[in-house]
């Protein structure tokens, strides 16, 4: 999971930007129609044009000699760029990150080995969770990083069995600069665990094996990608029920962790894809629409998913700025993830 700023991140600043000096630095990126400056803001009225989105980020780099940062917004018909002092941010104390990878460690071992009564067993449900969850946080990381986002390391959560932790997450100590770095940093996330969660599938399943089918045991409901692995990649063994290895449990809490993650509601993932390509309204009504089908297919999660849109998602700093067809394609991607991830509640192994 990736933990967005919130809206109020950039507020007003106490004493006002040096207003001309910081016209010197827009006039030659856009077509000013207007300046004043509006509560202490610098405040401009521009026209946007074609190369508006590659103006916006050399504006940011001009700017961030003085502590400045540009937001740009559609404001009924007028395109209006502020620029704002850059408020400071804490130094990330890595440290904790560390306390808490190996703080998770330990507790998913346990649980690995409550799981397969061994030292073997539970190493390999150890690796192979935290090699799902780890990707999916440094799939983040990595495109934060890329688009000059200033992001932490991941925090990893301890967590009780049978699973040991309660996830990732990094947060974002600043907004993205456009919905397509907005939709990159949510994107990479899922897709990247969804990637290791399958191929951990794919190894849990072949050191798993056929059962007979018994009436008393706990069956575990499956999305459509554990099926179709399971078909092409049949366990040993004669029976009607599988036995899963904890490898193989371990993948079916990575694809559940990308169905959870995708929802397009709030500061999930699958929100920070939804509002790129969507305004602010339209988002929060998708939010709640997502919302509501976690409590069809997760209930549980729905509680999480509410407490996550209760906070309008800020969105990047530039808001005009449409994103590229490219990244549109990979947003039907996403769809076609979260559907092969949906655990049905009523279809058990």
């Amino acid at each position: 999971m990736c933990c967005a700023s919130s809206d109020d991140y950039y507020t007003d600043p106490v004493e006002a930007p040096p207003f001309e000096q910081v016209q010197a630095m827009v006039d030659p990126e856009f077509d000013v129609e207007e300046s004043y400056v509006d509560h202490n803001v610098p405040t401009f009225i521009v026209r946007y044009r074609e190369d508006s989105k590659e103006a916006f980020l050399r504006l940011m780099k001009r700017l961030e000699s003085l502590e400045l940062v540009p937001i740009l917004r559609q404001k009924e018909e007028k395109v209006v760029l502020q620029v704002l002092s850059k408020p400071p941010t804490k130094p990330s104390q890595n440290r904790l990150n560390i306390a808490l990878f190996f703080a998770t460690l330990g507790t998913v071992f346990v649980s690995g080995y409550f799981q397969s009564a061994d030292i073997l067993g539970a190493l390999l449900f150890t690796g192979a969770i935290m090699a799902i969850l780890g990707s999916h946080e440094m799939g983040h990381k990595l495109l934060a990083d890329k688009h000059e986002v200033e992001a932490t390391y991941p925090y990893f959560i301890p967590g009780i069995p049978p699973i040991g932790t309660f996830g990732a997450l990094i947060r974002q100590k600043a907004l993205p600069p456009n919905k397509d770095a907005l939709f990159d940093i949510g994107f990479t996330g899922p897709i990247t665990g969804f990637i290791i969660a399958t191929i951990v599938t794919i190894i849990g399943i072949q050191l798993s094996t056929l059962v007979p089918l018994d009436p008393d045991a706990s069956l575990l409901p499956v999305p459509l990608l554990f099926q179709l692995i399971v078909r092409l990649f049949p366990p040993s063994g004669i029976g009607d029920m599988i036995q899963l290895h904890p490898v193989a449990f371990a993948g079916w809490v990575g694809m559940v962790v990308t169905m959870l993650n995708l929802v397009p509601s709030g500061m999930f993932d699958g929100g920070h894809v939804a509002r790129s390509l969507m305004g602010s309204k339209a988002h929060q009504i998708v939010s709640y629409l997502g919302i509501a089908l976690l409590i069809v297919i997760w209930w549980p999660m729905a509680v999480l998913a509410l407490f996550f849109s209760a906070a309008k998602h800020p969105g990047p700093l530039d808001d005009v700025s449409k994103l590229t067809n490219n990244r549109k394609l990979g947003a039907i991607g996403l769809v076609a993830v979260f559907i092969l991830s949906v655990v049905p509640m009523g279809l058990a192994f």
